[in-house]
């Protein structure tokens, strides 16, 4: 087995851990022996073990000596204590000869210090592997620890006219239950869920994921005067919510926890409540609207992805998906590359991954 496809394997692992492992990173590992896979391992919630840990409990339960074998990785292993031991340690008390690394860890405590003690107790260490692909799994824990900003998926459920609701708010349901499911993966991948006040005053969600086993993000309201109803749904959910309301709204009880950010001139900014969310330990962020939520963020260039599944039907006169004034000239308009397109049942999902960019000015601003 070649390095390219045993950190191929890594990924897999990998992406199992998305939406549960924050303020971790979603790290796969693979052990791999005379080119057989003897062990599999992707980094549980918090508390739990970390993917290389994982691969070596996985090879000696399936009756496998992990001496001598081959650790491929995402991302590089922990040296440090946390609430976890060292995964170094372990590595070297295994015997494991050769460890490929995705991507080096930004944490201040790592920054490449495992790489060298590792090579210090004989280990072979190969670092770069799928770095783009290992970059991408990880992609909001390594922003946040370079440049203090988590990753920021905007979803929208969408007619072919580009309208959200019709005039009157119905919405319930534009597109089928292959799309609805995939929307809730997307929700059980994410730390956080973020919402406008418009949305909870309009549709009164819960913004749980609704798989079976599916992990419930954070859910975030976007509320500068902090007059969300006290008994919105939002608030009784499995996850303490968070409410992000403007430095000068009036003092109050809320069962949610209020982050206070400063306003700018027709709402909050949108960069100081990434920010806010980052310093919580949420890293990757699901945007799911309203028109003038997902219009606030694209216009402070901090979107990474784009989720919009589109519906077969029209609804003329309807609330458009991307609200706000209009944009002229056309040349001011944003543009995307080629989307990657998946059929869902009668709806079809367009996926922009939008290039990583520093924000434009003016900074968005949302209410």
């Amino acid at each position: 087995m070649n390095d390219a496809a045993g950190m191929d394997l890594a990924l897999e692992e990998g992406r199992r851990a998305l939406g549960t492992t924050a303020p971790n990173p979603p790290v796969g590992a693979v052990l791999v022996a005379r080119g057989e896979v003897i062990g599999r391992g992707y980094t549980r919630p918090p508390g739990g073990d970390h993917a290389e840990v994982v691969a070596l409990a996985d090879a000696r339960a399936r009756g496998h000596d992990p001496r001598g074998a081959v650790l491929y990785v995402t991302l590089e292993p922990c040296c440090h204590w946390g609430r976890t031991p060292p995964c170094t340690d372990a590595l070297i008390a295994a015997g494991v000869a050769r460890v490929v690394v995705g991507v080096v860890d930004p944490y201040p405590a790592m920054q490449g210090a495992s790489l060298s003690q590792l090579r210090a107790a004989g280990v072979e260490v190969e670092l770069g592997v799928r770095a783009e692909a290992c970059r991408a799994l990880m992609r909001g824990f390594l922003r946040v620890y370079e440049g203090g900003l988590p990753e920021v998926a905007l979803k929208a459920a969408v007619s072919l006219d580009g309208r959200l609701a019709t005039e009157a708010g119905d919405s319930r349901w534009i597109t089928g239950e292959a799309a609805r499911r995939h929307g809730h993966v997307l929700r059980h991948q994410h730390d956080a869920l973020l919402v406008g006040r418009g949305t909870v005053e309009a549709d009164d969600p819960r913004l749980t994921c609704r798989l079976p086993e599916g992990a419930h993000p954070v859910p975030v309201v976007l509320d500068s005067g902090l007059t969300i109803p006290s008994d919105a749904a939002v608030l009784a959910g499995p996850r303490r919510a968070v409410v992000v309301a403007a430095e000068d709204a009036p003092e109050r009880e809320l069962a949610a926890d209020v982050v206070r950010v400063p306003r700018g001139p027709s709402g909050l900014d949108l960069h100081a409540v990434l920010r806010a969310l980052a310093e919580r330990g949420l890293h990757r962020v699901l945007v799911e609207g309203g028109g003038a939520v997902h219009r606030s963020f694209l216009d402070a260039g901090c979107v990474d992805h784009l989720y919009v599944y589109v519906a077969g039907t029209v609804l003329p006169g309807g609330r458009a998906w991307v609200g706000g004034p209009p944009v002229e000239p056309l040349a001011a308009a944003p543009r995307f590359g080629r989307p990657e397109v998946e059929h869902l049942g009668d709806d079809v999902l367009l996926h922009y991954r939008l290039a990583e960019q520093a924000p434009t000015p003016p900074a968005g601003q949302a209410t």
